[in-house]
């Protein structure tokens, strides 16, 4: 059997959906049929491999593989996937090769030779590369897919390179009209993806810049990742985004033109200079080729896989590893001349698109026409919401004048929109050291607060705010006062400084009313909303003031604006219904993606959603929505806001299902990473320590955890009720605890679960008189998640039961069971404790079947037959059993039936027949 391809990762990314597919199928123990289709180097066989790998042992293995040619060598898929087996019979394998024989007599050959192998064991069967496949072995493929037995067929493909003319184009036809198959489509890479396999193949997360420069240059193609992977001399992947192609991938790609006429290796290589994106006015100029004969070529190329027809008049290269391969090829003067030919043709047409001019400018060494295009394409992509884009060109022109502040100020905002922060940070600096004008440096600092914070640089911050609170005493009253005002209100807030908040974005109102300035108006509002949405007492009119601020800066296009501002609507003023919530959560998200504001796109949105599904009391969709904000933010271990985002709330939501060992690597993940707040690591050990019933650890845990409680200025009731529940779980020493609530359950601590705590700790104490009126007086709380409401009615019904009123208590825990329907973990098993304790069904058991439908096959028949009058020694004799078992049958009947006599069962029996 040939050794299947390996990978340069060693784990497969991106497939786990499909390996799950296939798996399912192969231990289903019947037969089956899958299909893999993808284009080559997609990871067809890495799949198969995967696959094969999750087998028992016990499991016939089978893998043959087609190979270009070999239409003309009957069954080499077959030979090729029994080579070297010693068990084959060698009569039989002289038939399968001897041509004399008729193609019948040497097709049920091939059938006698796999049936021999497998007998009747469980087996999996892959041919490879169909779309090579000969006749003889497309029909072997199809015979196999018709016997019976626990067997997984599996053939792979290439769709693109599948015509009508091979006999694997009517094998796929005649599998579909005979057979249920499987097909398992393989698609690129996304961006996270390539992320992913980086991270697997060299042991680190990879810089969020290169992976997607990386993923950019392979499309997503894991063989074109893999093969510039081999070639990296370290693990510094930055190091491949440049690096010139390794000659084995090169020359494979490079085959795909190599037999093309002169004319056609002209356009070609015009085409692989002018960029991935090609428009075909752009390339008849650059080669000067007629319309009709430009046409004709680019349909040849687009039939040969080297070109996809992307849009209207517009073409790209399958694969941009294609192009760099052809590029490469080239003279570094054929290069230049072609770029001078294309910017000459881009800006007689007036060209709109400022990235293609700067591209060619710089291949063209034409350096004032690649900064003029730098500047006014970087300001016109972060407008459209193009951050990254905004960030290659502000840095394409910086590389040619790295003083220039404007293309400095696009930069650090896209870098910042994009979630780089550390590269938004030193294009901040150096924008705010070097702008002359002090609006110009007022708009330096606004950001520079923000990106401290979001680093968590809080003394650098602090600085920053002296910094602009001086320049605001130099400045005249106008425009760069007023932002600078705004700069200081947004510091404030960040610090929970609401005062100093409030009253600096009042001062900027004046000033952006007094002079007219709309912008600074809105974000001046958006600060002044949000520090008064953080107070009970306010947040209504913050409420009034952010709803009116979202209309507005969508109006005017401030789409940064009106993003942060719908954040703060879904984050410190929940709307009144779920519904309402989901709406501004997706609108949020709508003018995050118009600004280019990735960190709240992807994955503020997902906490978001992860939120609400814990205000809907849905466990599961807040878990599956933080699993997918983690997959789709690509960037989630790089240094911001903040590394692993989503690793501490879906460390608290395991917690919650009982998850206990996903937890412990989670907080294991978490402890390696530099930028996590005192109490979050200790927090969670403990908490998990506890839900585990490991007092040492969870002793020792404590200790760091109130060390690190006293760099946390601020107290959360959430966290105390978390953490105190499963200090209480675990019968935590009652000095211990003391010292834990007292850390815990500040002041600040809302009422509402003081309230709460104080309930649990009396209740613990076997105070339950005082605990329940405690328990009660919050059983409504709309602040409360309904996990928590239900903990709450729980508690009372323990109460109640303690003081014998049951009536009550069933009615608490009648009330708790919708709220923790779609909960999990030890919330549950305490609603089923106390339900338990009072006769009624766990939580989420299904309604108990009773009457006939609660019958079984065989006690119906019975139930007939009882109906009918006869006894148990007749029935014995009529269905051939004991009469002990006819007995026991007939009793299961009366009890399931409710009925205490056999001539009661004939009118249920038949009133449920002629129902």
């Amino acid at each position: 059997m040939r050794t299947l391809r390996g990978g340069a990762s060693p784990v497969m990314i991106g497939r786990e959906g499909e390996l799950r597919r296939l798996a399912r199928l192969a231990s289903s123990g019947e037969p089956a049929v899958a299909v893999i289709a993808g284009e080559p180097g997609i990871g067809k066989t890495r799949l198969v491999h995967e696959l094969l790998a999750t087998l028992p042992a016990s499991t016939v293995v089978l893998v043959g593989q087609a190979e270009p040619g070999s239409l003309s060598r009957p069954y080499e898929v077959l030979l090729d996937a029994i080579d070297g087996r010693p068990e084959v019979d060698e009569q039989q394998l002289a038939a399968l090769a001897d041509a004399r024989r008729s193609p019948v007599e040497r097709l049920h050959t091939g059938v006698a030779i796999l049936a021999d192998l497998i007998a009747d064991r469980p087996a999996v069967v892959v041919f490879e590369d169909l779309h090579w496949a000969d006749s003889e072995s497309a029909a072997l493929f199809e015979r196999i897919a018709d016997q019976r037995g626990p067997r997984l067929l599996i053939g792979t493909y290439r769709p693109d390179d599948v015509t009508r003319r091979q006999p694997v184009a009517g094998l796929l036809a005649r599998l579909e009209r005979r057979h249920a198959v499987t097909h398992v489509r393989l698609d690129r890479l996304t961006p996270a993806q390539t992320a992913a396999l980086l991270a697997a193949a060299t042991g680190a997360p990879a810089p969020m810049r290169a992976a997607t420069a990386l993923h950019h240059r392979t499309g997503g193609n894991p063989f074109f990742l893999e093969e510039l992977l081999r070639a990296l001399p370290s693990t510094d992947v930055e190091t491949l985004v440049e690096q010139p192609l390794p000659w084995s991938l090169a020359d494979v790609l490079r085959r795909q033109v190599d037999d093309l006429d002169p004319a056609s290796v002209r356009i070609v290589e015009a085409a692989a200079v002018l960029g991935q994106r090609i428009p075909f006015d752009l390339l008849a100029g650059v080669s000067r080729t007629g319309e009709d004969e430009l046409i004709a070529v680019l349909r040849e190329l687009v039939t040969r896989g080297v070109l996809v027809e992307a849009g209207e008049d517009e073409f790209a290269f399958r694969h941009a590893l294609v192009r760099e391969a052809i590029a490469d090829q080239l003279l570094g003067r054929q290069r230049r001349r072609l770029h001078e030919a294309a910017l000459e043709v881009l800006l007689q047409g007036g060209s709109s698109d400022p990235a293609m001019v700067a591209h060619h400018a710089r291949g063209a060494g034409r350096y004032d026409d690649l900064v003029a295009a730098a500047r006014s394409g970087a300001a016109l992509y972060l407008s459209i919401g193009s951050a990254y884009q905004a960030l290659q060109l502000a840095e394409m022109g910086l590389d040619e004048l790295p003083d220039d502040t404007e293309l400095l100020g696009a930069a650090a905002r896209a870098a910042w929109l994009a979630g780089l922060l550390d590269d938004a940070l030193r294009y901040g600096r150096r924008w705010r050291d070097l702008a002359g004008a002090a609006a110009d440096r007022a708009e330096a600092l606004y950001l520079l607060v923000r990106l401290a914070w979001e680093s968590r640089e809080f003394d650098e911050m602090g600085a920053l705010t002296h910094d602009i609170e001086t320049l605001i005493a130099q400045l005249p009253p106008g425009a760069g006062q007023a932002r600078a005002m705004t700069a200081i209100a947004q510091s404030a807030y960040l610090r929970d400084d609401l005062e100093a908040a409030l009253l600096w974005s009042d001062r900027a109102l004046a000033l952006a009313d007094e002079f007219d300035l709309p912008v600074i108006r809105l974000t001046a509002l958006l600060e002044k909303g949000s520090s008064l949405s953080e107070r009970p007492q306010s947040a209504a009119e913050g409420r009034e003031i952010l709803s009116a601020l979202v209309d507005e800066a969508e109006k005017a296009g401030e789409w940064v604006l009106a993003a942060r501002a719908l954040n703060t609507l879904v984050q410190e003023v929940p709307p009144a219904s779920p519904d309402e919530h989901a709406e501004a959560l997706e609108r949020m998200r709508v003018d995050a993606e118009r600004a280019g504001f990735e960190s709240l796109a992807v994955a503020t949105y997902f906490q978001g959603r992860a939120r609400l599904a814990q205000r809907t009391g849905d466990l599961r969709a807040g878990i599956a929505a933080l699993e997918e904000g983690r997959e789709n933010d690509s960037g989630y271990r790089r240094r911001g806001r903040w590394a692993d985002y989503h690793g501490v709330f879906l460390a608290g939501l395991l917690l919650e299902a009982g998850e206990y060992d996903r937890v412990e690597q989670i907080v294991a993940d978490l402890a390696e990473l530099a930028d996590n707040l005192p109490a979050t690591v200790p927090g969670l050990t403990f908490h998990l320590a506890c839900r585990r019933g490991d007092l040492p650890r969870a002793e020792a845990a404590m200790d760091e955890l109130l060390a690190g409680l006293t760099h946390q200025e601020w107290r959360s009731g959430e966290q105390a009720h978390d953490l105190i529940s499963a200090a209480l779980d675990l019968g935590l020493p009652a000095p211990r605890l003391d010292r834990l609530v007292a850390d815990l359950v500040r002041p600040e601590v809302s009422q509402a679960y003081q309230t709460l705590v104080g309930a649990q700790l009396a209740e613990a104490r076997g105070k339950h008189a005082e605990a329940l009126p405690a328990y009660l007086a919050v059983t409504d709380v709309e602040s409360f998640q309904p996990s928590v409401r239900g903990t709450v009615r729980v508690g009372a019904t323990r109460c109640l039961l303690a003081a014998d009123r049951r009536a009550e208590a069933a009615e608490q825990a009648d009330a708790a069971t919708p709220l923790l329907a779609r909960w999990a973990g030890w919330r549950v098993a305490q609603l089923d404790q106390v339900r338990a304790q009072l006769g009624l069904a766990p939580a989420g058991a299904p309604p108990a079947v009773t009457g006939p439908a609660a019958l079984t096959p065989r006690e119906r028949e019975v139930a007939v037959l009882i109906s009918e009058g006869l006894t148990n020694t007749e029935l014995a004799r009529r269905l051939y059993i004991s009469p002990k078992t006819a007995a026991v049958h007939v009793s299961n009947i009366l009890r399931k039936l409710g009925v205490s006599s056999r001539t009661e069962v004939g009118p249920l029996v038949i009133r449920d027949v002629t129902a």
